[in-house]
């Protein structure tokens, strides 16, 4: 309930629900109910939002640091260690997990159901995905017998 009382259409007086000049309680309570369960139904979306965004930086972590293993530790002796993989790409590629799927939970929430939100977040993901792994090629080892060595 706000602390400030309703006005008339005028801005000046007070609006009543009915015309003995008083309003029922149980108006007021049917009022808040409905107010409470449209804030829990933003609280259920935004948690789904986090946990999205959770998701997706896992599944980019899970995707790409694999792909960089070779870059960050450099092979024999770190001759081949990458710091724009380490220090540029790996980080984007993170932090376009951590925000491109709640960015797509929140606008296709908007105009669809929250099951088909839910799908068009997992096809912008692995589109994502897709995307990246036709995109960045982080140097690899030599040959598949290059091992670390004795």
């Amino acid at each position: 309930m706000s602390e400030n009382p309703a006005t008339g259409p005028d801005g000046l007086g007070q609006v009543t629900d009915g015309a003995d000049g008083g309003g029922d309680s149980d108006d007021r309570g049917d009022e808040s109910d409905d107010r409470g369960s449209e804030a829990d139904d933003g609280r259920a979306q935004g948690a789904v939002g986090c946990l999205l965004a959770v998701g997706g930086s896992a599944a980019a972590g899970v995707f790409a640091l694999p792909r960089a293993a070779y870059s960050i530790d450099g092979g024999f002796e770190a001759h081949a260690r990458d710091w724009s993989v380490i220090l540029v790409e790996l980080p984007l590629i993170l932090l376009a997990g951590l925000l491109v799927p709640p960015v797509a939970w929140a606008a296709a929430t908007r105009w669809l159901r929250p099951w088909a939100a839910f799908l068009v977040c997992a096809a912008v993901v692995a589109l994502g995905l897709w995307g990246v792994s036709a995109v960045w090629h982080p140097r690899q080892g030599p040959d598949p017998g290059y091992g670390p060595g004795i």
